[in-house]
C-alpha cells in the first residue's frame, strides 16, 4: 500500500468512515479537504448490483452535464468533404482522415474525444485496439458516430462525458471541479445520477446502486447514502 501523506491523512481524520453522508454533505466535505494546490477534479463513484460480463446487464450512458466538466476537451474528428468543415467551424480540434489514423498509430494521442461519421468508420476501426482500451473508441451508442458531427463536437466541448461500468461492477464519474463551488457540483452530479438510474438494464435484479463515494483528486473518498440518495431523485 501506497504511503500517504500528512495533508491526505489530516483531510482523512476529518471524515467518519463509519458514517454515509446525504449527497450534498458529502460534495461540500469533498470540496473543503481539498487540499491540493492544483484545482482538482471532484468524482463520484459507485458500485453497482449488475454483472457486466453479460452483455444484458451492460451499463453504459452519457450526461450532458449542466455545468461542464471546467477541462479543456480537445476533440478529433475523422470526417471528409463538407463534415469536415461542418467539424471545423464547430470548433474541434483536429479534423482529418486516414492521416490522423497513421499519426495516431505512431503513438500520438493529444486528444481527449474522437467523433467519426459513419463513412470514416472503416478507417478509424483499425484503431481499436489503441482506443478502445482508452475509452475513446467512437461508437452510435454514445452519440460519436454520426454524421451531425457539429453537434457531436459541440456536446462534447460543453461538458458530455461518456459513463461506463467496468469490469469490477464500479463506475466513475467526474462532476466538475472544485473551484465550482458545491451548488454547481451538485447540479452536476444529481445529472449524472439521474442518468446512470435511467440506463439500469431490465436484467438487473435487487439493489442497483449499492454503494456511493465522493472524492477529490488527492482527497480521501467520502461514503454517500446511496439509499436516501436514489430516493430523492426519483421522488
Amino acid at each position: 500500500m501506497a504511503k500517504r501523506g500528512k495533508k491526505y491523512l489530516e483531510a482523512a481524520s476529518k471524515v467518519d468512515r463509519q458514517k454515509q453522508y446525504p449527497l450534498e454533505d458529502a460534495i461540500g466535505m469533498a470540496c473543503e479537504l481539498s487540499f491540493a494546490k492544483f484545482d482538482e477534479t471532484l468524482e463520484v463513484s459507485a458500485k453497482l448490483g449488475v454483472d457486466p460480463r453479460h452483455a444484458d446487464q451492460m451499463v453504459r450512458g452519457t450526461v450532458n452535464l449542466p455545468n461542464g466538466t471546467g477541462r479543456k476537451i480537445r476533440v478529433l474528428v475523422f470526417a471528409k468533404g463538407e463534415k469536415e468543415k461542418e467539424a471545423e467551424v464547430a470548433g474541434a480540434d483536429y479534423v482529418g482522415g486516414d492521416d490522423y489514423v497513421k499519426k495516431i498509430q505512431s503513438g500520438w494521442l493529444e486528444f481527449e474525444s474522437v467523433v467519426a461519421t459513419p463513412d470514416m468508420m472503416a478507417s478509424v476501426g483499425k484503431l481499436g485496439r489503441v482506443l478502445g482500451p482508452r475509452g475513446l473508441m467512437p461508437s452510435p451508442k454514445t452519440g460519436t458516430v454520426t454524421f451531425d458531427v457539429a453537434k457531436a463536437v459541440q456536446e462534447l466541448k460543453a461538458g458530455k462525458i461518456e459513463f461506463k461500468v467496468d469490469r469490477t461492477s464500479n463506475i466513475h464519474a467526474p462532476i466538475g471541479k472544485r473551484d465550482f463551488g458545491k451548488d454547481r457540483l451538485i447540479e452536476n452530479a444529481k445529472a449524472f445520477l439521474e442518468n446512470l438510474l435511467r440506463a439500469r438494464p431490465a436484467a438487473s435484479k435487487g439493489r442497483y446502486i449499492r454503494s456511493m463515494t465522493v472524492s477529490s483528486t488527492m482527497g480521501p473518498g467520502i461514503r454517500v447514502d446511496s439509499v436516501q440518495t436514489v430516493a430523492s431523485l426519483k421522488g
